[in-house]
Formats: structure tokens, sequence, C-alpha cells
């Protein structure tokens, strides 16, 4: 099971939170990665957490003011990269540009998409894996595995039928061992979740339960 963690723009330690990944990642069989905010890349790195970009531009080298360059991120210890993250929407073409974007840096990618028809288009750009985000159950607390088990069955089976190889996540409202155990039990490869652990008293031990 992969976990990522994504801490946005919430004001938790990320090296606690990363060092903890790195300790969790170490004694269990799952796969926890972190995506802190652009600045702290490589801070993150340097702890041994397996290290995500929380959005790649679709540029190439050049002036782009304000917008990360996949190469950039991959020097600072990016490992992968968020695509089309709810909070952060790219048209289909830029999000085209992002994967090629990460794919030319040695990036590996996650597209987000609201529902079952969004996700079979953007899997059928190439990514390595997509994620099913309705956005109206991000942050709650509410998991998508209990709010609509029906949209992960239909987007693991929406993005399967464009490619049986891609990796199908969900998101949104994940916060307890319970919510990941429900996504895989509905078929999801992984999940993503942020505030679940990010905006926790003690984002550490949030982590450490998650993955019971």
């Amino acid at each position: 099971m992969f976990v990522l963690v994504n801490l946005k723009a919430y004001d938790a330690d990320p090296i606690e939170v990363a060092s903890a990944a790195a300790d969790v990642n170490a004694e269990s069989d799952t796969d926890v990665a972190i995506a802190p905010q652009t600045a702290d890349l490589a801070a993150v790195a340097d702890t041994g957490a397996e290290t995500w970009a929380q959005h790649t531009s679709p540029v190439e080298s050049g002036s782009h003011t304000g917008q990360p360059l996949a190469e950039g991120l991959a020097r600072n210890g990016a490992v992968g990269t968020l695509i089309n993250h709810s909070e952060r929407r790219l048209s289909l073409a830029d999000i085209d540009g992002a994967i090629a974007a990460a794919e030319r840096a040695g990036l590996e990618t996650v597209v987000c998409a609201n529902n079952p028809h969004q996700i079979a288009a953007v899997a059928a750009l190439g990514p390595d894996a997509v994620a099913i985000e309705p956005p109206e159950l991000i942050g709650t607390g509410t998991p998508v595995s209990q709010a609509d088990p029906a949209i992960v069955r239909d987007a693991v089976e929406a993005a399967e039928s464009v490619d049986p190889d891609i990796d199908v996540y969900c998101g949104a409202g994940i916060s307890t061992a319970a919510d990941v155990e429900a996504a895989a039990d509905l078929g999801a490869d992984g999940v993503l979740l942020a505030s679940g652990v990010a905006k926790a008293d003690d984002p550490a031990t949030a982590l450490q339960e998650l993955i019971q």
C-alpha cells in the first residue's frame, strides 16, 4: 500500500513528519511518501523519506517565473510529483505537458481527478498512477471510501479499462487506518491524505497509527 502525505501549506513540521515516514518505511511494508512545500524538498529528502513534489509545471527551462521546473524538483530530492490536485487544477493539455516534464526529469507521476470519467481521460495520458479525489470531501475527515465507495470502484474500473497496469489511489477525508483498509478493499493501490496528519496535534503519532 502506497501512502502519500501532502503537507500542502499547513504549518506542520516537515522534518518531523518526514522522519516519522522514514521510520515507518523501515519498519513496515507500507510505502509512505511526503509531499512538502517546494522550499522544504531538500531538507525532507535528507531525512531519507521518499519525497514528492506537490505540483510540477508543464514547462521547459526558460522564462517561467513562479513555476516549479521538473528538473529543479528532482535536483532537490523529489522522486515523484502530484499533478492536477483539486487545489491546483490544470487543463488536460497542461496535464499532458506536466507529465512530459516529469518524465523528462525522471519523476514518477500521480494525476488527480474528480470523477471516474476524468480518471479515464487522464489515465490515457500515461501517468504512473491516477488518484480519485472528490473535492467536496477534501479536508472534511469523511473518507471517500465511506461517503461514496462506488466512486472508488468505478475509478478503478475506469483507469484499468484504459491501462490495466496503472496504479489507482484514492484521497479525500482519509485519516485513519480503517480508511486506508477500506480503500484497499475497494481496489485502490494507495491513498492520498493531508489534514489527517498535517493538522494533527502529533503528526508523527498520527502517521504511525495510520498504517498499523
